[in-house]
């Protein structure tokens, strides 16, 4: 399983290296966003590690770019900005996770192996997501459960995508908020409890398996049952 790290501190860079090798990952490695960028366009990789900070391009603008080329490689991205309008900048430019500087090697491998396994758990290429019969057409922003077509409005897309980025994993309502909403978002309100009710009610009524579950007290799960 190939990785790509992108960090322009060498010190740093090979001993993030050097771990993921020890723990059975294949790495290529870019000092600056330029080469990266061209790496990810040319290469395939189960997850890509970037600093935010680098020469060229940095974090955001080289998550954007992907994005924008249609590379949907899930992304971690490492800074020492830790404020919360900083990580949903990261979210909004592309990105799948967030670790704040410094970290534990541990906890960085574990966020590796996060994204590489709901990378096979969801088909990812560059204009389609595909799980559970449903299928997202990145470019043309269609959605389709079983070949019916489903209507959607922009941020129950919006929804939905993120829904299936984190295939399998437990999403609270502030960070299914910082991701779809914008940065004055009140957490106080229901309008996260609404519209997953609204994406359940065009993705799953009417389907034998449900996609969409409630885990009290701990946000939603997008998983087959």
């Amino acid at each position: 399983m190939k990785l790509l790290v992108v960090e322009d501190e060498p010190k740093t860079l090979h001993a993030i290296q050097q771990g993921l090798e020890e723990s059975q990952f294949e790495v290529d490695i870019a000092y600056d966003g330029l080469l990266a960028k061209r790496l990810a366009l040319k290469n395939t990789y189960a997850a890509i590690i970037t600093d935010l900070i680098l020469p060229g391009l940095n974090g955001y603008e080289l998550c954007r770019q992907l994005r924008a080329e249609g590379v949907s490689t899930p992304i971690l991205m490492l800074t020492a900005l830790d404020e919360t309008e900083d990580r949903i900048q990261g979210f909004d430019a592309g990105a799948d996770q967030y670790l704040a500087k410094p970290f534990q090697f541990a906890e960085l491998l574990a966020r590796v192996r996060s994204l590489t396994k709901r990378g096979t758990q969801v088909t990812m290429t560059a204009q389609m997501l595909r799980y559970g019969g449903i299928e997202i057409n990145l470019d043309a922003k269609t959605v389709t459960r079983d070949g019916q077509p489903i209507e959607l409005t922009a941020r129950e897309f919006a929804l939905l995508e993120f829904l299936m980025r984190n295939q399998g994993r437990v999403l609270s309502k502030p960070a299914i908020a910082e991701h779809v909403w914008d940065l004055n978002f009140d957490t106080g309100t229901n309008v996260v409890e609404v519209y997953i009710n609204y994406l359940r009610k065009k993705i799953d009524k009417g389907f034998d398996k449900k996609l969409i579950h409630t885990h009290f007290g701990m946000g939603y799960m997008f998983k087959e049952e």
